[in-house]
C-alpha cells in the first residue's frame, strides 16, 4: 500500500469544501453520476471504435444503493475504470488551471456557494462535503488488475491492489452526520429526478422494500431494485414534449452550472444531412473562455453515442461560450479526432449551426433587448472575434449582433442605430480604439468631433484596434479612426487655411525640436482647448496596438513614431512661435508630446526627464 500527499492545490481545495461549503450538498450526487456517465460514454465508444474492446461484454449502467445501518452511499458504474496512475493523476492532483482560479473566486461571500464546484471541474472533491472517508475501487477495462484508493480528505490518500470482477468504478462514501440523509431511498431518488433523469444509461437503485401489515408492523423485507431515471437522451425527444425546467436541468448536468442557461436552440435537421444539435448560451460567461486552453463546451454523438467533449473543431474558437450537444446520424461511429477536423459532413453541420445561433442571436437582439443587453455584456468581445475570423458571416450577421459605446448614446449601440443617426452624406462612420474608456472618452482627439456633434464610437477592447480595420465598412459607411491621420476631412473648422498657415512655422519649429521622435508635427483642425494630440499615418498600427503586440511577446515590433498635431490657437503654442530661448523651447515642446502619449494612455519612455521639464517650467514661472 503506498501512501501519497494531495497536490497543494487539492489540499486547499478539500479544506475549503469540508469546513465551508454546506449549502446544497445534493450537488454531489449530480457530479458523481456525472463522472459514472462520462466512464460508460469512454467505453461505449471503444466497443465499436477499437477492435480490442469489441469482444467485451458491456450492457452499461450505473447502479446506487446505500446502508444505513453502515452509514455508507455507494455508486458504481461498468465503465472505462482507472488503473493506478489514473486514480493518482485524477484524484491526487489538478491539473487544470481552473483550480487556482476556483480557490480565487471562493472569498467570504462565495464559500457557501458549492455550485461552484461543477464548474470549475473538480466534482468528484464535492463528495467530502458529506463522507469522513471515501474509498475508490476501479478496474480499467481490458486490465486483470483492480486497486483501491482511500482518504479522508485531510492530507493524504493511499492506493493498494485490490479485486473487482469486471471493468469499472465503485465509490464508497462513509457518511459523515450532514450526509447520513443521503442513506435514504426517497432522499436518492429526488436527487436522480432534480439532477440527472436525462442521463443516457440506466441508474438503478438497490434498497430494502419493506412491507407492513394494518397495524403499522413490518411484515416483510426483501432487497429491490429499480431503475429511477427515464433515461432517455432529452436532445432526442420532441420539442412539444419537453418544458423549460426540462431543458433548464439538463443544461445545469452538462454545463456544470447553477444558473438556468440565457437561452437554448433545439433543431433537428432531416433531409440530406440528418442531425440534432441542442445549444445553449449561459447567463455568465465560463471563467476560461479567455484561457489559450480553454475547455470546449460541445459534445459529439453519433446515433446517441458519445464520441467526444474536447474537440475544439466542434464550434469555432470565438464561439468557445457555446455549451450543447451535436449529434449526427451521418458521421460514422469509429470516426478519428484526424477525420472529424478535415469530414465533409461536420464542417456542413457546424456551418449550419453557426448561422442558427447567429440568427438566434438576432432575434433575441430584435424581440428581448433586455435579455441581449445581458448576452453582450458576457459575449460581446468573442463576436468582435467572430468579424476578424469568420467572413462568411461577417457582414449579413456579426455586423449586425456586435454592439459598441459611443459619444452619443447611453449603454452601446449597434451600427444600424449608429447609421440611423447619421446625417445625410456622411461618409464614414467615426471610431476612437483603445483600451480604456474614461482615458478615451477623455482624449482631446474627440474635441472638435463633439463640437459638431458628430457621433464617434468609443472602442475599449484590446481587439478593436485589429478587427476593425480588416473589417473595412459597415454596408456603404467606411470605419475612420480619429486616432489616425485624414481622419478631420469632414470636420468644417471656420479660418482653418489661416490658421494653419499662421501655426505652420511653429509645427516646423516644434518638429526640428523633437527630432526622431515623431514622424511630423502639423496644425490640427480637431482641437479646441488641449494644446496638443497625437495621431498616427493611415497605415501604421496605433500606440495602443504597438504596446499590445509587445505585451504578447512580440518585442521586434519596430518602434512606432507618432504624429504630434499642435493647436495653433493654444497659448503654450503660440508662445513657442513668439521666443527663440531654444532651451525653455525644447522643454515645451517635449511636455506637448509627452502629456499628449499621457492622455492617450501611452507609457512615456523617460519619465524622469519629463518631470525635470515640467520642473524647469515651474521653477521659471514661479520667479518671473
Amino acid at each position: 500500500m503506498a501512501q501519497h500527499q494531495f497536490q497543494t492545490e487539492v489540499h486547499k481545495l478539500l479544506h475549503l469544501i469540508i469546513h465551508s461549503l454546506y449549502s446544497n450538498r445534493d450537488i454531489f450526487v449530480r457530479e458523481l453520476v456525472s463522472n459514472a456517465s462520462d466512464a460508460l460514454d469512454k467505453l461505449k465508444y471503444l466497443t465499436v471504435a477499437e477492435d480490442a474492446y469489441k469482444s467485451l461484454s458491456f450492457e452499461p449502467r450505473i447502479d446506487i444503493h446505500f446502508d444505513s445501518d453502515a452509514k455508507t452511499f455507494t455508486i458504481s458504474d461498468n465503465g472505462i475504470g482507472m488503473n493506478e496512475t489514473d486514480l493518482v493523476e485524477s484524484l491526487g492532483t489538478i491539473a487544470r488551471s481552473g483550480t487556482r482560479l476556483f480557490l480565487e473566486k471562493m472569498t467570504e461571500e462565495a464559500r457557501h456557494d458549492s455550485n461552484l464546484i461543477g464548474q470549475f471541474g473538480v466534482g468528484f472533491y464535492s463528495a467530502f462535503m458529506v463522507a469522513d472517508t471515501i474509498e475508490v475501487l476501479s478496474k480499467k477495462a481490458l486490465d486483470t488488475s483492480a486497486w483501491k484508493w482511500t482518504s479522508d480528505g485531510k492530507e493524504h490518500y493511499t492506493v493498494e491492489g485490490s479485486t473487482r470482477d469486471s471493468q469499472g468504478t465503485t465509490i464508497i462514501l462513509h457518511l459523515n452526520a450532514e450526509g447520513l440523509p443521503y442513506a435514504n431511498q426517497w432522499k436518492i431518488e429526488e436527487c436522480i429526478k432534480k439532477y440527472s433523469n436525462h442521463i443516457a444509461f440506466p441508474i438503478y437503485l438497490t434498497y430494502q422494500a419493506k412491507e407492513y401489515d394494518d397495524q403499522g408492523k413490518e411484515k416483510s423485507s426483501a432487497l429491490k431494485t429499480e431503475r429511477i431515471n427515464s433515461g432517455t437522451a432529452l436532445w432526442k425527444r420532441p420539442k412539444t414534449a419537453l418544458s423549460d425546467e426540462d431543458y433548464n436541468e439538463f443544461y445545469k448536468q452538462i454545463a456544470h452550472d447553477s444558473e438556468n442557461p440565457l437561452m437554448y436552440i433545439h433543431t433537428k435537421a432531416e433531409g440530406t444531412l440528418d442531425y440534432t444539435t441542442l445549444f445553449y448560451i449561459p447567463q455568465k460567461a465560463p471563467y476560461d473562455m479567455y484561457h489559450a486552453d480553454y475547455q470546449p463546451g460541445v459534445k459529439l454523438y453519433v446515433r446517441r453515442v458519445f464520441i467526444t467533449d474536447d474537440d475544439k473543431e466542434l464550434m469555432p474558437t470565438w464561439l468557445r461560450f457555446v455549451r450543447g450537444i451535436i449529434d449526427s446520424e451521418d458521421l460514422p461511429l469509429n470516426v478519428s479526432r484526424e477525420i472529424l477536423q478535415q469530414n465533409k459532413i461536420l464542417t456542413n453541420i457546424r456551418s449550419a449551426s453557426v448561422k442558427k445561433l447567429l440568427n438566434e442571436f438576432k432575434i433575441m437582439s430584435e424581440n428581448n433587448k433586455e435579455k441581449y443587453a445581458t448576452f453582450i455584456e458576457q459575449f460581446n468581445r468573442p463576436l468582435k472575434e467572430g468579424l476578424y475570423q469568420d467572413f462568411t458571416n461577417q457582414q449579413a450577421l456579426l455586423l449586425e449582433l456586435v454592439r459598441f459605446k459611443s459619444t452619443a448614446v447611453d449603454g452601446r449601440t449597434s451600427l444600424e442605430e449608429y447609421s440611423s443617426r447619421m446625417p445625410r452624406g456622411r461618409k464614414y462612420i467615426y471610431y476612437i480604439a483603445g483600451t480604456d474608456e474614461k482615458t478615451l472618452r477623455a482624449s482631446p482627439l474627440l474635441e472638435a468631433y463633439r463640437e459638431q456633434n458628430i457621433e464617434v464610437l468609443i472602442m475599449d477592447d484590446e481587439i478593436d484596434d485589429i478587427v476593425i480595420p480588416a473589417v473595412g465598412k459597415y454596408k456603404e459607411w467606411e470605419f475612420r479612426s480619429i486616432n489616425r491621420a485624414g481622419a478631420d476631412e469632414e470636420l468644417k473648422v471656420k479660418g482653418t487655411s489661416e490658421s494653419e498657415k499662421v501655426a505652420q512655422p511653429i509645427a516646423e519649429k516644434i518638429k526640428k525640436t523633437l527630432g526622431d521622435r515623431v514622424k511630423d508635427v502639423r496644425v490640427s483642425r480637431r482641437l479646441q482647448e488641449f494644446p496638443a494630440c497625437i495621431i498616427v499615418d493611415e497605415h501604421d498600427p496605433t500606440m495602443q496596438m504597438e504596446q499590445m503586440l509587445k505585451s504578447l511577446g512580440q518585442l521586434n515590433v519596430p518602434a512606432l513614431k507618432p504624429i504630434l498635431e499642435i493647436n495653433g490657437e493654444h497659448p503654450l503654442v503660440q508662445w513657442v512661435g513668439k521666443h527663440d530661448d531654444e532651451a525653455l523651447i525644447e522643454d515645451i515642446s517635449h511636455i506637448l508630446l509627452d502629456q499628449a502619449l499621457l492622455l492617450e494612455g501611452i507609457k512615456i519612455p523617460h519619465s524622469t526627464d519629463f518631470i525635470q521639464r515640467i520642473n524647469r517650467l515651474l521653477t521659471k514661472t514661479v520667479t518671473v
